[in-house]
C-alpha cells in the first residue's frame, strides 16, 4: 500500500507524513501526476489559500489529472475545499470533483475566526466505512475560515455558530475540513478507513 501525498506548495506536509508512518503506510511526493503513478490512493493536503493552492495543481496538471482519478482520493481542510466546483476565498474556481460551493464562515458573537482547535463530529450517515469506529460527538482538530455547507455527500458535520460538512464522500473521492493527522485518535483511526478502502 502506497500513499501519494500532492504538493500544492501550501500545505504542511510533515505532519501527513508522520501520521502515516505511525499507520506503517508507504508514501511519496507527488509533485506531478507522474510521480503518483505507483501509488494505491491519494492524499490532497492543504493549508492557506485556495486561489494559489489551485494556480499550482493547475500548472502542475493535477486538475485534468484528478478528473479522471478512479484511485481512492482524500482531501485533507483546504484539500477538501478544492475538491468542489469554487470557492468564495479569491473567487476561485476549484477541482469540480464534487458539486457545490465552499462560502465564508460569518464572525458571530463569543465565537471567533478563523474556526480553529477541538470540536466535535456529528454523524450525518450511519454505514460509512470512512467513519468505521468513529463515535458520535468525537472531537477532532480544525482550522478554517471557509466551509462547505451540509449536502447530500455530507458523512459529518460540525458547528461553528454555521452548520457546516466536517467529512464528505461521493464513491473514490473523500474530504475531511478537519486535521486527521492532527486529531489523535480518532483522526488515526480515520486515516486508517481511508487506507482500507477499496483495499
Amino acid at each position: 500500500m502506497t500513499v501519494a501525498i500532492i504538493q500544492t506548495g501550501c500545505a504542511n506536509i510533515f505532519s501527513v507524513q508522520t501520521a502515516l508512518d505511525r499507520l506503517n503506510a508507504d508514501h511519496i511526493l507527488a509533485a506531478m501526476p507522474v510521480d503518483a503513478a505507483g501509488a494505491d490512493r491519494l492524499i490532497l493536503p492543504g493549508v492557506g489559500s485556495a486561489h494559489p493552492a489551485m494556480a499550482n495543481l493547475q500548472a502542475a496538471g493535477w486538475d485534468a489529472a484528478l478528473a479522471a482519478e478512479d484511485r481512492p482520493l482524500l482531501g485533507i481542510c483546504l484539500g477538501m475545499q478544492l475538491l468542489f466546483e469554487s470557492s468564495q476565498e479569491g473567487d476561485t474556481g476549484c477541482l469540480g470533483l464534487l458539486p457545490g460551493e465552499v462560502v465564508a464562515m460569518t464572525p458571530f458573537v463569543g465565537g471567533r475566526l478563523p474556526h480553529m482547535g477541538w470540536n466535535q463530529l456529528r454523524h450525518e450517515t450511519d454505514n460509512d466505512p470512512l467513519l468505521s469506529g468513529i463515535e458520535e460527538g468525537e472531537h477532532v482538530y480544525f482550522v478554517h475560515s471557509y466551509a462547505v455547507p451540509v449536502t447530500s455527500l455530507t458523512i459529518a458535520s460540525s458547528e461553528h455558530d454555521m452548520r457546516f460538512s466536517a467529512m464528505v464522500r461521493r464513491g473514490n473521492v473523500m474530504g475531511c475540513q478537519f486535521h486527521p493527522e492532527r486529531s489523535g485518535k480518532a483522526g488515526g483511526r480515520i486515516l486508517k478507513n481511508f487506507l482500507e478502502i477499496g483495499a
